[in-house]
């Protein structure tokens, strides 16, 4: 089976060749870390995690790169409104960032640089631009990229070249589509920024938020790497800018893959403060959604599609989980010596797919017409013990993938919840319902919900 995805570059569907067979180099846009990040942000990471944790599937070697944005505009200002030092703020919010990616099941990042860890860097790459000839000094110390010196600048963006408006300069680490003009790799210090400020030899300043990728990028990864990846957001200014320089600085093509993945929405309006839409991860957890079920939320439609979150599409999230969980637990009480049909395992299906752009919809859609056919089955004792091995087996396999199904159930999270119950059933036996009641009680107020059936207590979350 060939993986294909969609270039931003190109607007294409283009088979993936890695550079080098068998291994994948991926960059990831990590977060700016001034606040807390939203469920827009999160379903970008969600994203990104469907995508490496595909590749490993299939095989390949994935070394991984994701950014902390730890000096720009934002973190400057609001670290001064706050009275705290740029450390302090960024080290609280990227804990936070990194809680949250560990709650939602998210892969770490083999590496996870700081920007302020590679100023040195930036700086010697700010002068070997200069002396090529593809930047400017201001009489303030500030450098700016000439993007006329760079004939295919707004490829990415699909730009109109006619509207490049040369030689006009923005100094804001983020401006608007229409503002395709010189952009700053290093920015001399003002006033309001404090005593933030870094040595060079043009001014005491600080980098540019664009050169911050570049640099860290190509120093894990190489000058020319697999897949870069971001919101589509990202696309202009800053992976745009990011080409532009990286080109220029190392002559190389810099970047095969760029993909991108859509807003998220909410109730169908774009989120905002406004509103009263806006949601950070505990905001939802804090409604009684299982991180589980905000996983799949965000997994569960494909990337390049505007997703829409709404608190009942947590709900149906929930029973998708359920009845998959249920689906393992029944697959689990096939007797040995049972024997009957064997049906086909969707290996192919799933994996044809995702190979199709992460055609996530496509695969869920074959696990749960082959989950149909195993329930059928088993409701007349006809799947065979092999066969109910094989499929929990299958199981596991697609949930390295989806990264829901046992998620909190091989935790101690799970582990205590299965010490209740067994817990509960002995009370039962006993005939101390108070303690039996209790426990339930207990459970329930945890979100767990009890469910007594002929063959056994089954929980699932509410």
């Amino acid at each position: 089976m060939t993986l294909k995805f969609t270039n931003t570059l190109s607007r294409r569907l283009e088979t993936f060749e890695p550079i080098h067979p068998g291994e994948v180099s991926l960059y990831t846009c990590g977060p700016t870390v001034y606040d807390t990040a939203h469920i827009g942000n999160l379903r970008t990471f969600m994203f990104e995690d469907l995508l490496k944790r595909f590749l490993i599937y299939k095989g390949y070697r994935v070394s991984h790169v994701m950014n902390i944005t730890d000096v720009d505009d934002k973190t400057i200002d609001r670290a001064i409104t706050e009275d705290l030092s740029l450390t302090e703020l960024t080290e609280h919010h990227t804990r936070i960032f990194l809680e949250d990616l560990r709650t939602l099941n998210i892969l770490p990042a083999d590496y996870l640089p700081r920007a302020t860890e590679f100023i040195p860097q930036m700086v010697e790459s700010i002068k070997v631009l200069l002396e090529k000839g593809h930047a400017y000094r201001t009489d303030e110390g500030s450098v700016f990229f000439d993007v006329s010196s760079f004939p295919e600048y707004g490829r990415l963006a699909r730009l109109d070249p006619e509207q490049l408006r040369s030689g006009e300069r923005v100094a804001d680490d983020d401006y608007q589509k229409d503002e395709a003009r010189d952009f700053a790799l290093w920015k001399a210090r003002k006033p309001t920024d404090g005593d933030y400020a870094w040595p060079s030899q043009w001014s005491a300043g600080r980098p540019g938020w664009h050169i911050e990728c570049s640099i860290m990028s190509t120093h894990f990864l190489g000058k020319h790497f697999d897949i870069h990846c971001g919101g589509v957001d990202n696309i202009f200014p800053h992976h745009e800018n990011e080409i532009a320089q990286s080109r220029c600085l190392h002559n190389t093509p810099f970047v095969n893959l760029w993909l991108h993945s859509e807003h998220l929405i909410v109730d169908g309006q774009k989120m905002s403060k406004s509103l009263g839409n806006f949601y950070t991860l505990q905001d939802i957890l804090d409604r009684q959604c299982s991180p589980e079920a905000v996983r799949y939320t965000l997994l569960a439609t494909q990337y390049r599609q505007k997703l829409n979150f709404t608190f009942p599409r947590v709900q149906e999230s929930q029973k998708a989980i359920n009845r998959l969980r249920e689906l393992v637990r029944r697959l689990e009480e096939v007797p040995s010596s049972q024997t009957g049909t064997r049906p086909e395992i969707p290996d192919k299906a799933v994996e044809a797919a995702l190979d199709d752009d992460l055609n996530i919809a496509g695969a869920l859609g074959a696990i749960f017409s082959w989950a149909r056919e195993l329930f059928g089955l088993m409701d007349g004792c006809d799947l065979s013990h092999e066969a109910a091995s094989k499929s929990l087996e299958a199981l596991r396999r697609y949930d390295e993938i989806l990264g829901v199904i046992y998620f909190n159930l091989d935790s101690e999270t799970g582990a205590d919840i299965k010490r209740l119950i067994k817990e509960r059933d002995q009370a039962r036996k006993d005939g101390d319902w108070a303690r039996a009641d209790a426990i339930r009680e207990e459970l329930l107020t945890r979100g767990i919900i009890l469910e007594d059936t002929s063959s056994g207590t089954i929980w699932k979350k509410g």
